[in-house]
Formats: structure tokens, sequence, C-alpha cells
């Protein structure tokens, strides 16, 4: 078994108090014989003082460069910024979420560091997304808090209830896509009373969510029934997702004008380019502005709202990777985990995911033939 030194920066991306490993993993991973340096105050933001690290037997850093010197490993949440990239080096394995579809300086950028770079949001097995599931479930969730709250009139949206009251309608609710996302927020929507419909293409998955979602309707999604609903609609929830690629655009501008003045909506697919034409990145600072009359939620790190949930949830999902990882290396942690290799988006200044490639138009490479 190799001794690996592991390293946790703190997030340094606008009002991301999320971290990529509680200590309770960094403990388990010192065990197996590893060695875990987190820079100091790294989990503050998440109800995760330096102190629980100390207790771990964590090494403290005192700055981010002495993280990326020391570890053979950087687990993450959030893709690097230019900071952080400029600290990478070839031989370094990064461990995170990158949506690199979403931007070719990034994905150019990352590819001229030469390490190896591994997404937790296209880790497939069995046709599900286990490291990107439990930050799904989180903004799905949250989806319908906010648009909720953003559908209040002293938030600029039109005042509607969503669960509605004795003798008054409830609100509208459309969820565009039928995965994890869409179905939270659907259950959310459903929970509180509103009138939800989910719009899919996958008629196995219409079928499922028919027999699961009892108080939730299901519309096969195409641009004419979307522009049926739209007029109807209080709040929509962009919940598509295509594993690795930018997101459809499903919602052109024309169709946000057929809204109501005042409706929400709350793009979850932000990361992924948006499913919406008039979608941007926000924060949380600020995280809404007004298109067409139609408030836009498009915040780009939805779950570290939420970061000490989050990073329990995402520390259950990735630790065992990251332990396999530093306890053989990655070609044996591949072999032992295959679906570890969809997860592997550049590989020495190779591009290997597929999708990213075609976004971006620039040069694919097999990783099967690079660990070959």
């Amino acid at each position: 078994m190799n001794r690996t030194c592991i390293g946790v920066p703190r997030e340094i991306k606008a009002q991301e108090n999320r971290i990529a490993l509680t200590p309770s993993a960094a403990w388990q991973l010192i065990r197996q014989g590893h060695q875990v340096i987190v820079e100091s105050d790294a989990g503050q933001g998440a109800g995760f003082p330096t102190s629980e690290y100390l207790a771990a037997g964590c090494t403290i850093a005192s700055n981010p460069a002495e993280v990326f010197a020391a570890a053979d490993i950087i687990v993450k949440v959030k893709e690097p910024q230019p900071s952080e990239l400029a600290l990478l080096r070839k031989g370094q394995l990064l461990f995170t979420y990158l949506h690199l579809a979403a931007s070719k300086e990034l994905t150019e950028a990352l590819l001229h560091t030469g390490a190896t770079a591994i997404a937790y949001e296209t880790v497939e097995l069995h046709h599900r997304l286990p490291l990107l599931e439990p930050m799904s479930e989180i903004a799905g969730c949250m989806s319908v808090m906010v648009g909720a709250y953003h559908l209040a009139r002293h938030q600029g949206g039109r005042g509607t209830l969503l669960s509605g009251v004795p003798g008054v309608l409830p609100g509208k609710v459309v969820v565009l896509g039928g995965g994890t996302a869409g179905i939270n927020a659907a259950r959310i929507a459903t929970g509180l009373g509103a009138d939800v419909t989910i719009m899919e293409v996958d008629m196995d998955r219409m079928r499922f969510l028919d027999i699961t979602m009892h108080t939730a309707h299901t519309l096969y999604s195409s641009p004419a029934s979307l522009l049926d609903l739209l007029p109807r609609t209080d709040l929509v929830i962009g919940a598509v997702l295509v594993p690795g690629a930018r997101a459809p655009k499903l919602i052109t501008r024309e169709m946000l004008r057929a809204m109501p003045e005042g409706s929400v909506l709350v793009d979850i697919a932000v990361d992924q380019g948006g499913c919406a034409e008039t979608t941007r990145p926000t924060t949380h600072a600020a995280p809404t502005y007004t298109e067409e009359g139609v408030i836009h939620y498009c915040v780009a790190n939805m779950p570290g709202a939420y970061a000490r949930t989050a990073t329990q949830a995402l520390t259950n999902a990735t630790h065992r990777y990251l332990g396999l990882l530093a306890d053989h290396g990655l070609p044996e942690a591949c072999r032992l985990k295959p679906e570890l290799l969809s997860g592997i988006n550049t590989f020495n200044g190779h591009l290997t995911c597929k999708p990213v490639a075609d976004a971006h138009n620039l040069p694919f490479s097999d990783i099967h033939n690079l660990l070959a």
C-alpha cells in the first residue's frame, strides 16, 4: 500500500463554504496510513473547526501553497480557481467537481498544468452519477425553497404562495428533467401542495415517476408542450443533465416572454452552462437578476448555502474512492472500481472526457490507451 499525502485546501470560490473532507473521514484515511494536510480554517464555514482536524491527526498548513506543494492528491469541492491552477503540477491528482464543458478557458488551463483530474460529476456507475447525486439532491430540494421565497412580492415576485390556501388554487411548478435533482425538487414542491409537472423524454423514467410521485404529473418534454405550460407557470426548475456535456438550451428568450411577470426560473443546470438562453452564473451574495420579467436564480454552487449538510453528504459519497486512490494509485484503483475511468477528465496534459472535447472542439484521448 502507498503512503500518500492528501491535501485539502480552503475553497476560495465566492461564497463557497464547503470543505472536501470531514474530520472523521480524514481520521479514517490517517488510520489507513496516509497523511492528510488541511489548510487552516478550511472547514470553518461548514462548522468543522481546525481543532477537529488536529484531533483527527491532520497536519495543518497556513496557506494553500503549502498544501499543494506537499500533496500527491488534492481533494476539493469546486473547480480550481486561477491562483490554484498555478499551484497544480504534473503527476498530481485532483479530485473535485470540474464542470469543464462550461468553460474552455478552464479546460485549457487545467490541461496546461499536466495534472490528472477526476471530476466527481462524470463518475458513472450503472447509469448513475454517485458522486454528483448528493449535491443534486440538495440543489433539488433547495430550488423550490428559493423559488418560493423569490415569488414573494417584496422580492419582486408575482406574489403567489405555492401551497395555495382553502379557496385559492396552489401555484404551478414545472420541473425540467426527472433525474435526481428534478425528483427532489418535485418532492419538495408537492410536499408544499403545489401543482407540479415534471417534463421528461425518457419514457421508462416517466413510468417510474408516475408510480412513485403520486401527486405530480409527468409530461413528455418538447418545445410545444413547454410553450403551452409556461403562460400558466409560477416557478420553473431547470434540472436537466447530460453527463459531462453542456446542458441543452430548452428555454429560449421568446419562451420566457410567455411566462407571467414576476414568475421565477431556478436553473440548477447553471454549472453546465444552464438550460435557458438567458442563464448566467450568479452568487449567493447576488443570487438573482430579471430578464423578460422573469426572476432568474442561477447560483453556480447552490449546495454551498447548506455547507455542513453538503460537506457531510459529499464526503459520504467520495471518501471510499479517495481511500482507494490513496491506497493503490490511479491505475489499480481504476481496476478495482472501473467507474473511476469515466471520471478522468484530464491525464498528463491529455483531454480524456469526450463530451468536454466535443463541447470545446478540442482533441480527445482515450484513457484506456493512456493507462495501458
